[in-house]
């Protein structure tokens, strides 16, 4: 008797428990704000003890940057940095495409004609040296220097740190371009099929294949903050994708000929896209605007965003540096630099160094531009000088803290959080209930309507040959109309079994909700 006086003073005072509910929630999101708060004063504080600066080339009079060569910088700056300029003369396997790892610390090169190897830079220790006796169009490094994976002639091959081949994927079919996303694990590759695929490399799943419908992909990269992949094309279009979405995110028309590059910068603001009409042009992704256009006097291959905002383009045996392109028109170049009798394909800045790595036809180039590293970096993040022990921690952690595919939209800050609509907007169960058995009558409706398409009057007549043969062999006859009446009479009864499954959920539903408020009667 107790219980049931209890519970009727339960539901006599709801608006007050539902009050009291309100206001430990409200407790909760005020605690939360002040942690936010003081994170937000204890980096400010952070940032005075960070004294390091981006330390760019400084000109005196008449002078121009642009106009000093390699050989001038390396005397003017110190032997450890100018021990990082070197080259690789490798003229029988080339062209060269190139990737670092997230610290910076190892290269990956890949020759066209299968000669791919992974090495320490700074050290000059090699690590593997692969002969793959075929074409190989791209190599990109994975969560770290451990593993990499190659887009050769027709699949996707993972290797480890020693060259040996770990998996073989199959569903990526004429791969000519790879990505991968270090936070959802996922390894992204496009090419001639048309095709985006996402494989999550520590569960070996399929995360998705999306059709881009607009022909061969020429050009890929990753927008940093929000993960999302912008794809060129051969009609001057980049597209935007999420593994979620089997349809773009956004359309751009970009250029008036195919896009041969695309990069982002880190902070997800800006897009510079090279295209094959002799066009650098630079985007605000926050608008989709374009906000300049740069020409090359020949068609660029290669464009590539440094962490301080310098933008590379390789076009033919040059190498061409900006600097604050996404501030104002530049004039002049910061930097220029030329490799003669070679070509340029790809371009790539070494994360926290002032290092511009270069693959061409003849091999690799190690450039130094002094201020396109990252002076101050988060070692919890990424760390540069992290150990074998660290390494494994860090690897154990990102696998903990992995993202869903889901998560990736065009402005992650939505993720979250609190759904404004109106409470009469929202759907309640019964509601949501009521339209799911309404789409499931329309799609029986509709298999009734396809059975009594696929079924029609014969137009012969009554003792025709055909009928004759039917009538003596009727059980035994299977042809492609019966065949498909069959499946269209399977489908009905599955449509009608599910909403009979649907309409005894709901009952069943009611009938507690009944029983539940007969204990207070």
């Amino acid at each position: 008797m107790s219980e049931i006086v209890d519970s009727q003073n339960t539901i006599k005072n709801g608006g007050n428990k539902l009050s009291a509910t309100a206001r430990k929630r409200q407790r909760q999101l005020k605690k939360m704000d002040n942690e936010y708060e003081e994170a937000l004063e204890e980096a400010q504080r952070a940032e005075i003890l960070l004294t390091e600066e981006q330390g760019f080339i400084e000109t005196d009079g008449m002078e121009k940057s642009w106009r000093f060569s390699q050989d001038e910088i390396v005397k003017n700056v110190d032997i450890s940095t100018a021990n990082k300029r070197f080259e690789l003369k490798l003229n029988d396997y080339g062209p060269y495409t190139i990737d670092y790892s997230r610290t910076g610390r190892d290269l990956l090169i890949c020759g066209k004609k299968g000669h791919v190897a992974s090495f320490d830079w700074r050290l000059g220790t090699l690590h593997t040296e692969l002969h793959l006796n075929e074409t190989a169009n791209a190599a990109k490094y994975l969560q770290n220097s451990q593993m990499f994976a190659v887009a050769q002639k027709k699949y996707v091959y993972i290797y480890d740190h020693e060259g040996t081949e770990i998996h073989k994927l199959k569903q990526h079919l004429d791969p000519t371009l790879l990505d991968f996303l270090p936070y959802h694990y996922l390894l992204v590759s496009a090419g001639k099929s048309g095709w985006l695929r996402y494989h999550d490399i520590s569960t070996g799943e399929m995360v998705g294949a999306l059709r881009t419908k607009l022909g061969p992909t020429v050009s890929m990269a990753q927008n940093p903050w929000n993960a999302v992949m912008h794809a060129g094309h051969s009609n001057g279009q980049v597209t935007l994708w999420s593994p979620g979405m089997s349809t773009p995110l956004a359309k751009m028309q970009v250029c008036r000929g195919p896009v041969r590059s695309i990069a982002v910068n880190r902070d997800g603001r800006y897009m510079a896209a090279l295209g094959a009409d002799k066009t650098l042009k630079i985007w605000d992704i926050r608008k989709f605007e374009e906000l300049d256009s740069y020409s090359t006097p020949t068609q660029g291959n290669s464009v590539h965003i440094s962490d301080s905002g310098l933008v590379s383009v390789g076009w033919g045996p040059h190498v061409t540096i900006w600097k604050d392109c996404f501030k104002s028109h530049q004039k002049h170049p910061y930097l220029t630099h030329l490799i003669p009798g070679s070509q340029v394909q790809t371009t790539k800045f070494v994360p926290f160094e002032d290092i511009l790595g270069v693959g061409h036809n003849n091999g690799f180039s190690s450039l130094i531009v002094p201020g396109a590293g990252e002076s101050n970096f988060d070692a919890l993040e990424i760390n540069p000088y992290e150990t074998k022990k660290m390494r494994r921690e860090t690897e154990v952690r990102m696998l903990m803290n992995k993202l869903k595919p889901d998560m990736i939209t065009l402005d992650p800050n939505v993720i979250g959080t609190v759904d404004r609509r109106k409470p009469h907007e929202r759907l309640t169960a019964k509601e949501q209930s009521e339209k799911e058995a309404a789409a499931l009558e329309d799609e029986e409706n509709k298999s009734r309507d396809d059975v009594e398409k696929f079924i029609k009057p014969e137009t012969s007549s009554k003792n025709s040959a055909l009928r004759k043969f039917k009538r003596k062999h009727r059980k035994n006859l299977i042809t492609e109309r019966s065949m498909r009446v069959q499946k269209a009479l399977e489908r009905e009864k599955e449509l009608r079994q599910q909403k009979k499954d649907l309409e005894n959920n709901i009952q069943r539903k009611k009938d507690e909700l009944e029983n539940a408020f007969d204990r207070f009667k």
